[in-house]
């Protein structure tokens, strides 16, 4: 019996490990790995060695090009290299993708295998995050689009909501409703939306609870009706034009309706003294009420006016529409919570501002920077006397200021805000949601309570910081609602933003999705992130793909705008590619017509480079504050060009290098001589001797100038096609210039003709001196003799005088011309020219002279006139003896 027994014992124990093998065995996630962590674990270690080796190897380089140089080496690295690819491709085709990692074309292969390697990365990364999502207990799985209306609204659970216990368990789930196919609202608008382009107008047309009225431009309600010449126009700018052509001046347009009601807005004193916070009721004692129906809010309008105070919620939604929708409002009082389903009875919330702007009910509102634009862009309502607990918590410096956090703190109320982000277009609204919705204004007049207590006792009773509250929250009700406005430059701010450095063509491309962006989004009412986010837009700017796949692979997932006008986005990314290949910052100082400073890695520069010279240290002058001085070459009027010298004092030349751009020509050029012509013509044909150190900065590809599609042709094409009018232009202004100067020299030919003429005849009136003595001679009856004249003596010259005389265009009568007869010497008496002295004549004789020189002795007293020979008979003598020996001084 024993031995039978310890046989069983043995059979027992050996079955009990052979069952606790396959247990283990079993149990185990693959062979020889335990769990998940002993997986992982082992996986991050052969990753970090494999890292490790790869560091260990001769780098890219002078060094890897050495080893290469050793066969050794180089069989070695082949062979790594096929048994690498061989194990990629097994993991390629593990997971169903392009495999053919071998046999490549040796000039693409790089590419191509990159591209593969890229694919099969997102599509490993993609199914690891689906298998990671299903392992957390969230469904992924995928159904097929209906067409609206036609399934229900259906659950989507995601991974973001989960609300872990405390206990250790499996952590609860929560279910997001959302649906796929919701209706358009805007579709059902009576009043579209405005997406254009142009700044937002008040749609206020009734003012209740007014101190000043509101200006007759909003009390007529009819005003576009009456212009239907205007109904294709957008609303700011058919009332621009309906101003301008009624000549109607309003100047508080775009104000603020009740600007002046808030700026005269006094709290009243029970609001500013401690309250006794009012204890709120359980939410399932509480009446809740769904208001889509003008009756009930009319009837609402009229419990709320008869209230002191209520608390307000907006709900909103975004992701679908361009400027945003509010989808559904919030207001709760101390006995009954109401859910107005604004979709519905968006044209007539305007109802509500009777109460929303009276000063003696209060509003309370909790973040309300952003409710108070959706209240005027959406339904024209303005709130006077607003309570924000946002600001209430910054003044009592709580830990936290959300809505949760002020939940939790005064009411000991567990919130979630699993819905924050929920769709809430959806119709019917989901039990679920409502309650959310409630919750987030049922509590809040208690918090209201508490939080003036607390300021009070903060502020040791003093109501200041209450007061500030107040305050900080009229502020926040005098904000205006401001529609976004595409300029030129808007992209710049998204970029600055961003923190991202792009040359031209990224920014070229950057620039030109943006304004496609805006355009289509204003165009379909969606969001500009639904049509591109920005992290795509920038990743497109950036890769400039050069195929319309290439943007597709830029956006994941894609969006449906995205994917239906790829062809126009890749058109707009070649645009961009032709853009001239600079920096940004380099770019922009062109654009702005400045010169680019380089700033240089090396410190070597000449004395006389000032391109590293900052522009603090350059004389602070501008080219306006100092006169210039033009240059002319070969100039005829130089006293005309001349300036002060003293008001000159520095010649000014603005260096500027212009391509494919025509000079301004001086305004003097069309006058200029034909010298001065060929000479500007010589010094513009001339060539920058420094362009060869210029910085090469802009790359223009070959291709592309011979491409007619692209716009460096164009471009070429155009400035052939203008090089051509400009010699053509040439040839007519030179053609023009000889005319003009054979009629100038024309003109210069007769004008001497004319001043020869009346030279002549005014020589014909003027007597020499001989006629003179003759005339004289004759009228005293003495006859003179002929003395013989000296050789080469003639009729003198006249003088410079008579000539400009004579050039005077003076209109004298010429006098009878008479048959020239020659002055006859031999009938004249010269005596006449001795004087009665014949022995003291003084004048030269050349026939007397060598007699007289040696025989006549001079006197002390008596004067020489030595120098009077081969002189005029006109001539006076000077009376000067200064140079002759018997006049100088005796010792």
């Amino acid at each position: 019996m024993m031995a039978s027994s310890n046989s069983k014992d043995s059979t027992n124990s050996g079955l009990q490990n052979m069952n606790s093998d396959t247990n283990d065995e079993e149990n185990e996630l693959s062979p020889g790995f335990k769990d998940v962590d002993a997986f992982v674990k082992y996986g991050l270690g052969a990753v970090l060695s494999a890292t490790k080796a790869s560091a260990g190897l001769p780098q890219a380089g002078d060094e890897y090009d050495f080893y290469r140089s050793f066969p050794g080496f180089q069989e070695f690295c082949e062979s790594q290299g096929d048994k690498l690819l061989h194990c990629m491709s097994q993991l390629m085709q593990h997971h169903s993708c392009r495999s053919h990692m071998r046999d490549r074309n040796k000039l693409t292969g790089v590419e191509e295998r990159f591209d593969l390697v890229v694919d099969s990365n997102d599509v490993i990364l993609e199914r690891v995050g689906i298998l990671l999502d299903e392992a957390d207990g969230v469904n992924r799985s995928q159904q097929p689009v209906m067409p609206a209306g036609f399934q229900p609204p259906k659950i989507v659970v995601s991974s973001w909501n989960r609300k872990g216990s405390g206990s250790g368990s499996r952590s609860e789930m929560f279910r997001l409703l959302h649906a796929k196919n919701v209706a358009r609202p805007q579709l059902k608008f009576k009043e579209k939306v405005d997406n254009s382009n142009t700044p937002f107008i008040p749609k206020i047309f009734i003012k209740p609870n007014a101190m000043k009225p509101l200006p007759f431009y909003f009390t007529n309600k009819q005003i576009r009706k009456a212009r239907p010449e205007d109904l294709d126009v957008p609303a700011a700018l058919a009332d621009f034009i309906h101003q301008q052509r009624t000549q109607e001046h309003v100047e508080d347009m775009f104000a603020h309706p009740y600007q002046y009601e808030l700026d005269h807005l006094t709290i009243l004193e029970r609001l500013l003294s401690k309250p006794e916070p009012q204890m709120y009721k359980p939410m399932a004692e509480t009446k809740c009420s769904f208001i889509d129906v003008l009756e009930d809010l009319v009837a609402l309008n009229e419990k709320l006016c008869k209230l002191s105070e209520f608390a307000v919620d907006l709900e909103h939604h975004s992701y679908r529409s361009f400027l945003g929708i509010t989808s559904l409002m919030q207001i709760s009082t101390r006995d009954e919570d109401f859910i107005i389903d604004t979709l519905e009875l968006r044209s007539e919330m305007y109802i509500l501002n009777e109460a929303f702007t009276d000063p003696a009910i209060v509003k309370v509102f909790h973040g309300a920077d952003s409710d108070i634009e959706w209240l005027q862009r959406d339904f024209g309502l303005y709130v006077v006397n607003l309570f924000d607990t946002h600001q209430a918590s910054r003044a009592l410096n709580l830990a936290r200021h959300s809505l949760d956090h002020l939940l939790t703190h005064f009411c000991n109320v567990a919130s979630d805000k699993r819905f924050q982000l929920a769709d809430w277009r959806i119709r019917p609204l989901p039990d679920e949601m409502v309650q959310y919705a409630r919750a987030d204004t049922h509590y809040l007049l208690y918090i209201y309570d508490c939080v003036r207590a607390q300021l009070l006792d903060f502020h040791h009773g003093q109501p200041g910081l209450l007061q500030s509250v107040w305050n900080k929250s009229r502020d926040i009700s005098l904000k205006k609602y401001v529609k976004p406005i595409y300029t030129e430059e808007s992209y710049l701010e998204l970029q600055r933003k961003q923190k991202r450095s792009f040359n031209t063509q990224q920014l070229a491309a950057f620039r030109l999705l943006f304004a496609w962006r805006d355009k289509l989004a204003r165009q379909e009412d969606e969001s500009t992130g639904y049509v591109l986010p920005t992290h795509m837009m920038i990743k497109i700017s950036e890769e400039l793909p050069k195929e319309p796949q290439g943007i597709i692979a830029c956006c994941n997932p894609v969006p449906p705008l995205v994917r239906q006008q790829v062809n126009e986005l890749h058109l707009l990314v070649q645009q961009a590619r032709e853009m001239p290949l600079l920096k940004a910052e380099i770019a922009a100082q062109k654009k702005k017509g400045l010169t680019p400073i380089r700033k240089p890695d090396v410190k070597l520069f000449g004395p006389h480079d000032t391109s590293r010279v900052s522009e603090s240290d350059l004389h602070p002058f501008s080219p306006d504050e100092l006169p210039v001085k033009q240059g002319m070459l070969f100039s005829d009027d130089d006293h005309k060009m001349d300036l002060d010298a003293q008001k000159t004092s520095g010649l000014i030349a603005a260096a500027k290098i212009t391509l494919f751009e025509e000079m301004e020509k001086p305004k003097g050029e069309e006058s200029l001589p034909v010298a001065q012509m060929k000479a500007r013509r010589i010094i513009e044909s001339f060539e920058n001797p420094f362009r060869m150190y210029l910085p090469s900065d802009v790359h223009v590809n070959k291709n592309a100038k011979f491409d007619p599609s692209s716009k460096i042709f164009e471009i070429s094409k155009r400035w052939k096609l203008q090089s051509i009018e400009q010699q053509q232009k040439e040839l007519e202004a030179k053609r023009k210039a000889k005319e003009e100067a054979k009629e100038q020299t024309k003109k210069v030919a007769e004008e001497r003709k004319k001043a020869k003429q009346s030279y002549q005849e005014s020589l014909q009136n003027v007597a020499t001196v001989r006629q003179q003595a003759a005339e004289a001679a004759k009228g005293s009856g003495v006859k003179r003799e002929r003395v013989a004249s000296e050789v080469g003596e003639s009729t003198p010259k006249p003088s410079k005088k008579m000539m400009k005389s004579a050039e005077k265009p003076e209109k004298t009568e010429p006098p009878p011309q008479d048959a020239f007869k020659p002055f006859d010497y031999s009938q004249s008496d010269l005596k006449v020219f001795a004087g009665s002295k014949s022995k003291d004549n003084t004048q030269f004789d050349p026939n007397r002279q060598p007699h007289d020189f040696k025989k006549k002795k001079m006197t002390r007293g008596q004067k020489s006139n030595f120098g009077a020979g081969g002189r005029s008979m006109s001539y006076l003598a000077g009376k000067s003896d200064r140079g002759f020996r018997h006049n100088w001084p005796k010792r």
